[in-house]
Order: structure tokens, then C-alpha cells, then sequence
């Protein structure tokens, strides 16, 4: 206990003892509270060092010591109960707002100014080689659902291909006019066509008349005259319908003639049927097809005639099951094919499976499947493909056994995409183009002089190989590329004639400027085999059984135009730029650099 402690205690018992102070005890009372004052503040200025201070015994603190608490205070309840009312009010006066909204302004944006479509148009050109081309197009509507047209087509050239003795040039004139109407629940169409082809058979062989005194050869190639004329009358429509369980019907009529007096005539009608099974949309093509003709001369055998006739009747069912990424198309065709010359029919199934999966997305898009088909063969069809052929061919439809193929597809980005394909075809009765044989005898006909080919016909089987890639770089850009690569494997002809193992072909297109744009095309073809004999060297010498190897070629091909207005184009073509007198067909060299001026102008009525 310190000094000051003492202090305050004594000063508490004092007021203690006296609870009426008198006079005198206040005057003590203050003469003590000084002492003491005084020696406070002595005491406060003494320095107080570190001691130990040694307790004997502890302090325990008792229940007693301290006071209790009381759990409830005591309220004065009227106090606490009442309660004041609070009222607010609002002292509100108008401010005036110094803030003027500024008018808004749209950004302004440039419209594209689109382009003018037309109904019609007319295109003229003309080129070296005496080339001339023409097409003009017009459709017209009636009324709001009725609709006519028609389109006229024309490409000659007078020839003077080097080093070519026979006349070489060429006609190709076509007319066509449609009549069609769209409505509600039916659209239908109906077309008439016309068409004259003419070619020459110029592809003399170029040791031609080796048998011969050189004034006899001189003799017999004037007398040889190789104009070959191919007329086609045909008739066909075209019916749809948006509510009815048959589809759609496509139906043809052709009529094919050429100047030697041959004929063929062909007709096909193909309705197309759908409906659902179990959730299941089945679709089921029919197909009626005809094609029958006469040439009036056998190639080996000028007294006999050739006939042919074939009625194929089919029916191919198939129905498409989506699951997750699967895609499936299951299918059969079943055909009975009449052989009306031979009396040989046959009954034919194919399968007709493909599948599809989703490996990522669009990015790649695997497929596989497995096709047949029995391909109906024609003269028209093979003019088509060659024009040099001789009017004495034997003709029968194609066996498609099958075609197995697999494949990957898809999207590298969005601009560039791909498709890689293999496959391994079985055929038989594949047509092929072969040189005939000839001889330099008088009297032949104008094609029996080693300047037509024949068709004929092997069992085939093709491995193949298609790779293709195409590029959208801009609005402005686009670009492709294809390729096939292939391998034949024959069982009677000793090459696959005339079908080349390698196939490229690239294309590019761009705008220069909003007035210009242009294109090329690169093609390349590999080798083909071909094989002829000169029968009348067949007593002297043995003949040469070595197939004759065309070499392969390549061919360069441009454009440029130019857009006067919305209905005027200028434009200029270029092809063969290489300048390669290479033969598409043995004996038979194209024309070289060639250059065509035209103009094409769209209009309405």
C-alpha cells in the first residue's frame, strides 16, 4: 500500500466518523488537506527505482467483496411506453435544369449499290480459225405462274489446222424452247429441242498411202470426203408436286439421226415416290428406259446391217436414318433388262449404301459406301463423248457391279475446303475408243481409212484415286484444284484405250478492279494407249502388236473482261496459249493458239 493509498483511506474514514462537521473541523480539515498536498507533490518528484516487492500473502477475493448486480433495472414505464410521434415534411421547390439535350445524328452508312438482275442476254465472239459464237437467251412471264423460253446456241469453225491434209471444220447449232407454269401445289415444264452437229473425220494416219504410188495416194485422199452430219430431235418435261405421295416425274423422247442413215431412238420416264414409314421418309425411284437404233453398215461387213434394242425396267428403294453424327442412306435397285434384238434378258440388284460420320464438326466429314448400277449405253451418248466415231458400232448397256469407295471431306477454315476420295470399280462390258483398222483401198467408205474409231468392250477393274481442293481467299478470289489418279486392270484388251491414267485440272478466277475481272485454266491429261493396223500390210509384214502411246499434254486457257455498265461486258479468250499441237485422239491434233474478241449484252423486255 503506498503512501497515497494511506492518504485517501484516512481522508475516507475521516468524513466517515463526522457526518455533521463543525467549524473547527472544517478549518482542520483544510490545514491537513494542504499537509498532505504538500507531500503528494514532494513525493511525485522523487525518482522511484525497480524493487522487489515480496507478497506473504496473496489476495483472494470473496463472493462478498463484490456488488451484486441487479438482473432488471427498474423503468419508469410511462417514460419508456409512450411514444413520440415524428412527422415529416418536405420542403420541395421547383430548380430550374440548365441541360440541353443536344438532337441525335445516325452514323451514315454506304449502301452497296446492288446489281441490276436480267432475263436475257446475247453473246457474240469471234477468233482465229475462222471461230464464230453465238448465244442468245430470253424467258418471258406470262402471268404470275405461266412462263416461256428459249435458248439458241452456235460454235463453228472454218479449220486450217497445220500439217491436217482433210477438211477440219466444225458446226455446232442448237435450238431449244420451254413452256413451264409454277403453282400452289403443282410446278411443271415441257421442252422441244433441235440440234445439228458437223464434223470431219480428218485424223488420216500419217503414213497413209505408204502402200501407194505417190500420184494413186494423191488420187484417193481427194476422193475422200469426211463430212459426218449428226441430227437430235427430242422432247422431254419435268412435272413436281408439293403434296402428293409422288414427288416428282422427269421424262425424255430423242430421236438421233446422222447422214449415213443411222437411227436411234430413246425414251426414258423416271417417277420419284415418297412417303414415311415409322418416322422414316422412303423414297423409291421407278424408271422405264428404252433405247433402240440401226446403223445401216457393218464396219467389217458392208451388206449386213446392225440393230439394237434394249428395254431396262427398275425400281430403287431407299430411306436415310440420322443418328447423333451417323448418317446413314440404305438402298437396293433392282432392274430387269430386255434385250429386244437377242432375246437375252437379264435381272440385275445393286446395292446403293453410303454412310457418312461427323469426325469434327464440318472440319472433317468421313464417308464411305458401295454403289451399282446398270448404265444404259447409246450412239448420241457416245458422239458426245467423241465425235470421230464410225456409223457402224455395236452397242450394249454397261454392267456396274459395284463401286466400293471411302473417303474424308471437309473444311480446313472457312474459306478452304477438301475432298479425298478412293475407290475400286468392277464393270463389265465397259466401252472403250479404239482406232479402227483400215486399208487404202478405193471404194471404202469415207471413215474406213484409219480415221474413226470403234467401241469396244472389256470386263474392267479400276482402282482410283481423287483428291480436290477449293479456296474462296476473298470476294474477289477463288480457286481450285482436282486430280485423279488410276489404274486399269483388263481381261481381254490388252490396254484400257484411250482412258488416261492421270487427270489434273485447275481453275482460278479474280476481280482486278470493279470493272475487271479475269480466269485461267490449266489442264493436264497423261498418256493414253491406242492401236490400229493397215490390213493390207498384214500379207507383207507381220503387224505391229506394240499399242501406240499418246503422249500426254497440257493445255493453258485465259480470260479477260471488262464491264462497260450493268449490260454490256467486253471480253477476250485465249486458249491452247501454249501453243501445243497435241492429239486428244490418235491422229486427230487440236487447233493451236487460238484468241476470241466478244461482247455480252443483258436485257429486258
Amino acid at each position: 500500500m503506498t503512501f497515497k493509498d494511506l492518504n485517501i483511506k484516512m481522508i475516507q474514514s475521516n468524513t466517515s466518523k463526522f457526518s455533521k462537521p463543525c467549524l473547527s473541523s472544517r478549518v482542520g480539515i483544510g490545514i491537513l488537506f494542504l499537509l498532505i498536498s504538500q507531500v503528494s507533490i514532494a513525493q511525485k518528484k522523487e525518482q522511484i527505482g525497480n524493487e522487489t516487492v515480496n507478497v506473504i500473502k496473496p489476495y483472494t477475493p470473496k463472493i462478498s467483496d463484490a456488488s451484486k448486480v441487479k438482473e432488471v433495472a427498474d423503468l419508469d414505464d410511462e417514460a419508456t411506453s409512450k411514444k413520440e410521434v415524428v412527422k415529416y415534411t418536405i420542403f420541395s421547390f421547383p430548380v430550374a435544369s440548365t441541360f440541353t439535350p443536344s438532337k441525335g445524328k445516325a452514323e451514315g452508312v454506304e449502301k452497296e449499290k446492288q446489281a441490276q438482275l436480267f432475263k436475257n442476254y446475247a453473246t457474240l465472239g469471234v477468233g482465229n480459225y475462222g471461230t464464230f459464237i453465238g448465244e442468245l437467251f430470253v424467258n418471258h412471264d406470262l402471268n404470275d405462274t405461266d412462263y416461256v423460253g428459249g435458248m439458241f446456241r452456235h460454235h463453228s469453225s472454218q479449220g486450217g489446222i497445220k500439217e491436217v491434209i482433210l477438211d477440219d471444220k466444225f458446226y455446232d447449232t442448237s435450238l431449244n424452247l420451254m413452256y413451264g407454269s409454277n403453282q400452289k401445289n403443282i410446278s411443271w415444264n415441257v421442252d422441244l429441242g433441235l440440234q445439228n452437229q458437223i464434223y470431219n473425220w480428218y485424223g488420216l494416219p500419217t503414213d497413209f498411202a505408204s502402200t501407194l504410188s505417190p500420184q494413186d495416194g494423191v488420187s484417193l485422199i481427194k476422193g475422200i470426203d469426211p463430212k459426218q452430219s449428226y441430227n437430235t430431235i427430242s422432247f422431254g418435261g419435268n412435272v413436281a408436286f408439293s403434296e402428293s405421295i409422288v414427288n416428282k416425274i422427269n421424262l425424255k423422247f430423242s430421236h438421233f439421226t446422222d447422214i449415213y442413215n443411222s437411227s436411234e431412238n430413246r425414251f426414258y420416264i423416271k417417277p420419284t415416290v415418297e412417303f414415311d414409314v415409322m418416322d422414316s421418309a422412303v423414297k423409291t425411284d421407278l424408271l422405264v428406259d428404252y433405247v433402240g437404233g440401226s446403223f445401216e453398215k457393218n464396219y467389217l461387213n458392208n451388206m449386213q446391217p446392225l440393230k439394237y434394242g434394249f428395254t431396262n425396267f427398275g425400281v430403287s428403294p431407299s430411306f436415310v436414318m440420322l443418328k447423333d453424327d451417323w448418317t446413314l442412306n440404305i438402298g437396293a435397285s433392282v432392274i430387269y433388262s430386255l434385250d429386244n434384238e437377242n432375246n437375252n434378258n437379264k435381272f440385275f440388284i445393286y446395292p446403293k449404301f453410303n454412310a457418312s460420320y461427323k469426325v469434327v464438326g464440318d472440319l472433317m466429314i468421313f464417308y464411305a459406301g458401295v454403289e451399282g448400277d446398270l448404265k444404259q449405253n447409246s450412239y448420241q451418248n457416245f458422239v458426245d463423248d467423241n465425235s470421230f466415231l464410225s456409223p457402224s458400232l455395236f452397242i450394249t448397256p454397261t454392267d456396274q457391279q459395284y463401286d466400293i469407295f471411302a473417303g474424308l471431306k471437309g473444311k480446313l477454315s472457312s474459306n478452304l475446303s477438301y475432298n479425298i476420295r478412293g475407290s475400286y470399280l468392277n464393270e463389265r462390258n465397259k466401252a472403250l475408243f479404239r482406232s479402227n483398222d483400215y486399208n487404202e483401198r478405193t471404194g471404202n467408205e469415207n471413215y474406213e481409212y484409219g480415221n474413226s474409231f470403234q467401241v469396244v468392250y472389256d470386263d474392267m477393274r479400276t482402282l482410283r484415286f481423287y483428291g480436290e481442293l477449293k479456296a474462296d481467299f476473298s470476294d474477289n478470289v477463288t480457286f481450285g484444284i482436282d486430280g485423279s489418279f488410276s489404274s486399269f486392270k483388263n481381261n481381254f484388251q490388252i490396254e484400257a484405250w484411250n482412258l488416261p491414267a492421270i487427270k489434273v485440272n485447275t481453275s482460278l478466277d479474280f476481280n482486278i478492279t470493279e470493272k475487271w475481272f479475269a480466269g485461267a485454266n490449266l489442264f493436264y491429261v497423261g498418256e493414253r494407249k491406242d492401236y490400229k493396223t493397215n490390213t493390207d500390210l498384214v500379207y507383207v509384214v507381220a503387224p505391229n502388236q506394240n499399242p501406240i502411246t499418246l503422249k500426254s499434254y497440257f493445255d493453258i486457257n485465259a480470260n479477260v473482261g471488262y464491264n462497260y455498265s450493268d449490260r454490256l461486258t467486253a471480253f477476250i479468250r485465249a486458249n491452247n496459249i501454249a501453243n501445243n499441237g497435241y492429239q486428244k485422239w490418235l491422229n486427230y491434233p487440236v487447233q493451236s493458239f487460238q484468241v476470241l474478241l466478244g461482247a455480252n449484252y443483258k436485257f429486258d423486255f
